[in-house]
């Protein structure tokens, strides 16, 4: 059941966020175009977190399965690195939306300084009234970007509107997993108000997917994989005195909050992947 104390997250308060978690990693030395959860594809990986986010961007080209005849939708960009690593890898153009203005003026920088502002494109926009024609693009990815907007079932149907017919969503969310614990870890209570987030409900998803006109391919539980192992990972860096400065998560969210190593050895805030079509 979804936790209907869950405080909605505000677009333009996430924004804002964004906004700040940007220029202050573009001010620290913190900056990475490519931050994410990662994955990591075995438990004995030695995958740096840099290299578990490539992966994790890579697992989303698989699914997409889209070449250079493709447009492609990133929803919730960032600054703009995994969309510009799809276009790197398949050829394909990108459209990327952020609620975060700051975000977008990076990831226009970071398409300009690779060559590629004639497949790579970043716009301002908002997830729940997308500005984008009926049947605009061969593919929609969303990479842990539904946590932070306030209508899930919104947004996906907006996602269904702008597909073409045979279209594929790839997307990564944030769940509970059972059995969930009562009372719940404050890592999850820190991860939800610090990054005005929620959780999803998995026992629904397939519901949502189907509701928004979409197909349902994959349902996968990837917490091992992804956010479970990244915990890990930057709670050993944590206490490590060499570590570089653009893993220092104090850098990225300087809110005492929320850091991420809260959510280090919590079984139960899960990552889920899925992938969708529009019939």
């Amino acid at each position: 059941m979804t936790d209907s104390t869950q405080t909605l997250p505000v677009p333009g308060e996430v924004g804002k966020l964004y906004d700040a978690l940007t220029l202050s990693a573009m001010t620290d030395g913190s900056f990475n175009p490519n931050v994410h959860i990662g994955y990591w594809d075995t438990p004995d990986s030695e995958a740096t977190i840099e290299e578990a986010m490539d992966r994790l961007t890579d697992v989303f080209i698989e699914r997409l399965k889209v070449d250079a005849s493709a447009h492609v939708l990133d929803l919730g960009c960032g600054v703009g690195g995994p969309g510009l690593r799809v276009v790197a890898t398949t050829g394909a153009r990108v459209t990327g939306i952020s609620i975060s203005e700051e975000q977008i003026k990076t990831a226009n920088r970071l398409a300009a300084d690779a060559g590629l502002t004639d497949r790579a494109v970043f716009q301002h926009g908002d997830a729940m009234k997308l500005p984008f024609e009926d049947a605009s693009f061969e593919a929609v990815m969303a990479l842990e970007s539904l946590c932070h907007m306030p209508d899930r079932q919104q947004v996906l149907t907006e996602i269904s509107r702008v597909l073409k017919p045979g279209g594929r969503l790839v997307l990564t969310d944030v769940f509970e997993r059972f059995p969930r614990k009562v009372p719940r870890n404050p890592g999850i209570d820190k991860f939800c108000s610090g990054l005005m987030s929620t959780m999803a409900d998995i026992e629904d998803y397939v519901g949502l997917l189907q509701r928004s006109g979409l197909r349902v391919r994959e349902l996968l539980d990837i917490t091992e994989q992804s956010t479970l192992r990244l915990g890990e990972e930057l709670a050993k860096l944590a206490t490590a005195e060499d570590r570089p400065a653009a893993m220092d998560e104090s850098n990225f969210f300087p809110d005492e909050a929320f850091q991420p190593s809260d959510l280090a050895g919590v079984d139960d805030f899960g990552c889920l992947l899925a992938s969708a079509e529009r019939p």
